[in-house]
């Protein structure tokens, strides 16, 4: 061995030298790379443990010149600022990644309708493959329908649409579980802190709510629209009259939950011993809350994953029936809910 060839940096294997090593043609790797049927089982096996003993990595130029695709999808994100929409956006990316796909994202920060025609066409110029939308707003949901673009595109929203490929977390199913662990724990007064109103999120939420209200037979409880904040939360928990009625409070998102604990300390309530409080979303820190926080889980990574399985078959057949990716959310137990109390109960003058 020579010094040169202790310095000289390793190459990547090419296509060339996984065809070597597997005794066929460059072109016959091709073939089996991008699934041509025309190769015979005992050649694909071969191609392949060649492919998995050099850890060939194909180039995504290389495989965009042999597609004839950019390799590359376009999403478009309403409100990345909030925590919902921003895990999708990451999740998505790490899909895309495994796809060999590169993503371009562009942001909706407010609510007008060119911002949505801005952001379609900004895409677009890019010569993306697909495109994937985060709605979380009825207003940019409507204004997308008006321009969606001729190529695959999935739309990631609160619920399944017939009309359009869709994947979601089935936001209707995790509020009834929260509602629903209140209810077994004994609470009839349950107030809901819902999402701004045009998130179609909140709507399916606070929807879910009323519904499970109404299906125990109770009457129906208080509702107060909030902002997603933390700061909302806590002027509700330390100043609003509609906490003297309640045994349970279930907040639209984890945040709001957050600014409520704090509220109803300064205000001289313990949870869960004077008041419950369920929050949705299980954002990273929620574990850690004084008292950790009963949540709803959204698998963001799942919703990503779907969303791009969805997008790839989209791309590979144009003309497939649209379907939906529908993802159930689970409920984290922790310590903000407990049985309602006798003196609680007493306290809001219910039975």
């Amino acid at each position: 061995m020579t010094l040169d060839d202790t310095v000289r940096p390793r190459l990547k294997p090419n296509i060339y030298d996984v065809a070597a090593r597997a005794g066929v043609s460059h072109m016959t790797v091709s073939r089996v790379l991008n699934d041509h049927p025309n190769i015979t089982e005992s050649t694909r096996t071969r191609v392949v443990a060649a492919i998995g003993e050099m850890n060939y990595k194909r180039s995504s130029i290389a495989r965009a010149l042999a597609t004839n695709r950019a390799m590359r999808v376009g999403v478009l994100v309403d409100r990345p600022i909030e925590y919902g929409p921003n895990c999708t956006l990451r999740a998505l990316e790490a899909a895309a990644r495994l796809e060999g796909y590169a993503v371009s994202a562009f942001a909706v920060e407010d609510d007008e309708n060119l911002r949505i025609s801005e952001g379609v066409d900004n895409l677009l110029t890019q010569g993306i493959d697909a495109l994937c939308v985060i709605a979380p707003r009825a207003a940019s949901l409507e204004a997308l329908r008006e321009i969606l673009p001729p190529l695959p595109t999935v739309v990631i929203q609160a619920s399944p649409d017939p009309s359009i490929l869709t994947a979601a977390v089935d936001q209707h199913a995790g509020a009834a579980l929260a509602v629903q662990h209140l209810l077994e724990l004994g609470h009839r007064r349950i107030l809901h802190i819902a999402g701004p109103p045009d998130w179609l999120d909140a709507r399916a939420r606070a929807e879910a709510w009323r519904q499970a209200i109404s299906a125990a037979g109770l009457p129906e409880s208080p509702m107060i629209v909030g902002d997603w904040t933390s700061d909302f939360g806590y002027r509700v928990g330390a100043e609003h009259e509609a906490i003297d009625d309640v045994t349970a409070v279930f907040a639209g998102n984890d945040e709001m939950a957050l600014g409520l604990i704090h509220g109803l300390w300064v205000r001289g309530l313990r949870v869960p011993d004077d008041i419950s409080i369920v929050g949705f979303d299980d954002a990273p820190d929620t574990r850690h809350f004084l008292p950790p926080l009963t949540t709803v889980r959204q698998d963001f990574h799942e919703l990503g994953t779907v969303a791009m399985r969805l997008l790839m078959e989209a791309i590979a057949d144009p003309t497939a029936r649209a379907q939906a990716g529908l993802i159930t959310p689970s409920l984290v137990i922790r310590s903000s809910t407990g049985p309602v109390s006798s003196a609680r109960r007493a306290a809001s003058g219910r039975p």
